[in-house]
């Protein structure tokens, strides 16, 4: 399953603003507009704004409230770093960016031990066979985590 594509980083705020509502969470919302604001540029000259072909980059940092926390980073090169209650998800596109939310606060997520080697993952199913698994780094599991268990 596809999903809808988003343009541009306020595209996909626009959309993660209908699940904050639609979930009833709250939303902050920073914004980071020109090459020598975003986090991506280094390599960008002094007081240099505009990329070399003159488009104007805007990366955006949402917070969700609520249980999980969320916190989104979106990035101008269609990509985006999600965290859940501490575990980061890196290199997320753009386009999976509400449906990876929506995921996460309409319970989809889920938590899965291992024994061998041990650890615990943190596991978000997205529609269309599209899954996304990480590592969670410390060795105790939050509230929200400990009842995503299965």
């Amino acid at each position: 399953m596809a999903h809808p594509h988003l343009p541009t980083t306020e595209s996909a705020v626009t959309a993660l603003r209908e699940i904050a509502r639609e979930f009833n969470l709250e939303m902050a919302v920073t914004d980071d507009i020109g090459a020598d604001q975003t986090s991506r540029r280094t390599s960008s000259g002094a007081f240099t704004v505009l990329d070399p072909d003159g488009s104007l980059p805007h990366e955006a940092f949402v917070e969700l409230g609520g249980s999980p926390t969320v916190t989104v980073q979106l990035f101008p090169e269609d990509d985006a770093k999600i965290d859940v209650d501490g575990v980061e998800f890196e290199d997320i596109p753009r386009d999976s960016v509400p449906a990876f939310v929506r995921a996460v606060h309409g319970g989809l997520a889920f938590v899965k031990g291992r024994f061998f080697p041990p650890g615990w993952w943190l596991v978000v199913p997205l529609p269309g066979d599209e899954t996304y698994k990480e590592l969670v780094l410390r060795g105790t599991l939050t509230p929200w985590m400990s009842r995503q268990v299965r």
